[in-house]
């Protein structure tokens, strides 16, 4: 290995074998004018670590500093480095030293032999510099911290079936759409079979297996057929059964901010166009992920994937103990993607960590406690967050959900599809927003809903009509609560260690936002009071 020492260790062995000349006798000192002066040259040095150390260690007395050695090697001019004369305490001290077996790095090497040897040193460099492949970019969560630093990326769960050549004893190069797992002790150990089928995420779960060719299908007939979905694994009935009914209750509101848009930028194609920018490439997304995990002191604590196929814009889950985001990539876009972090990040997970903290975090403890239901506020929360410092923040896509939902329980697939024309002109645009109101159905040509869709516009007028009487942060520290608990919860909260978002920490600014966000979805305040009592 080449270390480069710099002048200051080139000029002390120049002294010590200035000094080593002067034990030889006398005559040195007597006739001066026979040394022959060496010319060296300070960034040629090849001192070992050992040897430096005990260089270092057993300097002489009254060694000359750096300083004086570099002055007098100016003073000689043209690079020369000149033979100074040592004092007798000088000519003891290395006398003593030199009794032992001398160090290798203390041997004075003849110019011409060292320029030889110079052409010949190879300098260490990393392998991808040879040919070898290249190590993976760094990621978005924290370096891994094997043996050899590289840095890794995890699996993506999700979509990425990529295979890839293992690299012996280095572990293996992750696909790119992932973020590094965390190392299990012992070493990288494949995981060990689980004992009993993991159930996936309900997102995901619903999400039909036959969907590209009933898209097909429904598309080719000039948008007249019934999609007839099928699906892995049906849910219970006791889930669909929870959400078959869909609310009425806030429908003049959503329809009222949808023309709010419409009257200010024409149709939505355009309002997203403006309002969202581009589609992000993958390393724009990889980007912004590393930033906000940053901003929040993420780092290491959540895998992030990236999926074509979420019918949701992302969705943050466990897999495998550990807390995974992912990420549509269709709509990553330039403007909106900070806002689907904060929604995923900023809210759902932070006060997830929160919530663990607290006497509440189980079953039993929220049962115990008679805890409300976290939603509507959880996702009404997230769904602010969503547009909170957005220019124009209008509530467009949880206005979208709830009128869609809201008319798939009364209408077919078919039928719906052709109703919310009168919003979405875009035909990929409407079998999305249709697909979400209709999943879990098998026959779409029965009327019927999945009414969670809902859950963000009422969570969201909900905590705007309560935003002057609700403590964000309190609200945010005690985790998975109702904004209606939080006045009874607040003497019994774990508070030492939870974590506030960073655009929550000015109080006085979030209520500013939340203003804003009133303001420019022309929402009435005297109506929300009447609604929410």
């Amino acid at each position: 290995m080449v270390l480069d020492l710099g002048d200051n260790c080139m000029e002390q062995t120049e002294g010590v074998g200035a000094v080593r000349n002067s034990t030889d006798g006398r005559d040195q000192e007597a006739k001066p004018d026979k040394a022959k002066p060496l010319r060296t040259r300070a960034r040629t040095s090849s001192i070992s670590q050992r040897d430096r150390l005990c260089h270092n260690g057993l300097q002489a007395k009254g060694s000359p500093s750096a300083g004086s050695s570099a002055e007098a090697d100016r003073k000689a001019g043209g690079g020369e480095a000149v033979v100074r004369r040592g004092t007798a305490e000088d000519a003891q001290g290395t006398g003593r030293r030199a009794s032992g077996r001398r160090p290798l790095s203390l041997e004075v090497t003849p110019q011409r032999l060292r320029t030889s040897q110079s052409t010949e040193r190879r300098i260490l460099q990393p392998p991808w510099r040879s040919g070898a492949p290249s190590p993976p970019m760094r990621s978005l969560t924290s370096p891994s911290l094997g043996p050899e630093g590289w840095m890794r990326r995890s699996e993506s769960t999700c979509t990425m079936n990529a295979t890839v050549t293992p690299r012996p004893n280095k572990g293996r190069i992750r696909p790119a759409t992932s973020l590094p797992h965390i190392a299990r002790l012992g070493g990288l150990k494949p995981m060990p079979a689980a004992t009993s089928p993991r159930v996936p995420c309900l997102l995901v779960a619903l999400r039909p297996i036959n969907l590209d060719q009933e898209r097909q299908m429904f598309f080719d007939s000039g948008y007249q057929y019934e999609p007839q979905f099928e699906y892995v694994s049906p849910e219970p009935v006791s889930v669909l059964e929870k959400y078959k009914e869909g609310s009425g209750l806030f429908l003049a509101q959503a329809v009222g901010i949808m023309e709010c848009v419409l009257r200010k930028f024409g149709t939505y194609e355009n309002f997203e166009e403006v309002t969202g920018g581009n589609v992000l490439p993958k390393s724009r997304v990889w980007a912004a992920a590393r930033k906000y995990l940053q901003k929040e002191g993420c780092v290491g604590e959540v895998v992030v994937c990236l999926s074509d196929e979420l019918l949701s814009q992302a969705v943050m889950m466990v897999e495998s103990c550990r807390p995974t985001l992912t990420i549509n990539l269709q709509g990553a876009r330039q403007h909106w993607l900070e806002g689907m972090l904060r929604h995923e990040i900023g809210t759902h997970y932070l006060r997830g960590v929160n919530n663990n903290l607290q006497p509440w975090s189980s079953a039993v403890g929220r049962k115990q406690f008679g805890l409300k239901p976290a939603n509507p506020t959880e996702e009404g929360l997230a769904s602010l967050h969503s547009v909170l410092l957005r220019k124009q923040p209008y509530l467009w896509r949880a206005a979208l959900l709830y009128y869609t939902v809201y008319h798939a329980a009364n209408m077919s697939f078919s039928q719906l599809f052709s109703h919310i024309a009168r919003f979405v002109q875009d035909p990929a645009v409407r079998w999305e927003y249709c697909l979400r109101a209709k999943r879990g159905q098998t026959d779409t040509s029965k009327p019927g809903c999945f009414s969670k869709d809902q859950v963000y516009l009422d969570g969201i007028l909900r905590i705007l009509r309560h935003r002057r009487n609700i403590d964000f942060k309190m609200l945010t520290s005690l985790g998975k609560v109702s904004y209606e608990d939080v006045d009874r919860l607040r003497h019994l909260a774990v508070l030492h260690r939870t974590r506030i978002p960073h655009f929550m920490q000015d109080e006085e600014r979030y209520l500013q936002h939340l203003d804003y966000i009133v303001e420019v979805n022309e929402l009435n305040d005297a109506e929300l009071q009447s609604l929410v009592p």
